[in-house]
């Protein structure tokens, strides 16, 4: 018979690793990593760059851990600090961007069908990115995402529903535009 393993929730994870169980982050880490390097490749357009500002992301977290108000709250905190990462990233590219006259260049480079899911998830409201970023990017059961969250199994299959509804909208209004266009002309 195997060993069994048991899922800790965010919350029990953060107190054993203020309690100095280095462990507790790693498994934060395991957790969290893909979709939260999936999240910053939709904001930053660039694999590397996302995953670089994940890991930025999670030491900024590790030392700010004692400031965290709301333990069970971990993962939309860290979307925040990360967010706050890709902004400053991104501003500095526009400016490396236009010093070097590029800018529409590098726009029209990173237009492919798969950037156009990630930027639609990474523009879902929060309660929503959350949810598919630890579904499909994260590869969590819905099951284990209601306990993580502290929230109940029927609301992350709502919320789930309703992103995907969001996302598909998301996703035709560009074809529909494009195909309006045609029609016109």
């Amino acid at each position: 018979m195997g060993k069994a393993t048991v899922l800790l929730s965010d919350g029990e994870c953060i107190g054993l690793c203020l309690d100095g169980h280095l462990e507790a982050y790693e498994e934060l880490v395991a957790r969290y990593e893909v979709p939260l390097i999936s999240h910053l490749s939709g904001r930053l357009a660039d694999g590397d760059l996302a995953e670089e500002a994940a890991h930025e992301a999670f030491v900024r977290a590790y030392f700010a851990l004692d400031t965290l108000r709301k333990r069970e709250s971990f993962f939309p905190w860290l979307a925040g600090i990360a967010d706050h990462i890709a902004k400053d990233e991104l501003r500095h590219r526009k400016r490396q961007h236009e010093m070097d006259g590029n800018l529409a260049a590098a726009d029209a480079s990173t237009s492919r069908p798969d950037r156009d899911l990630e930027r639609a998830v990474a523009d879902l409201a929060e309660p929503y990115r959350e949810v598919v970023l630890m579904r499909f990017f994260g590869g969590m059961q819905c099951d284990a995402i209601a306990k993580t969250l502290g929230l109940s199994l029927g609301t992350i299959t709502k919320r789930l529903s309703r992103a995907y509804t969001m996302l598909r909208e998301s996703l035709e209004r560009p074809e529909k535009a494009e195909a309006d266009k045609e029609a016109r002309e």
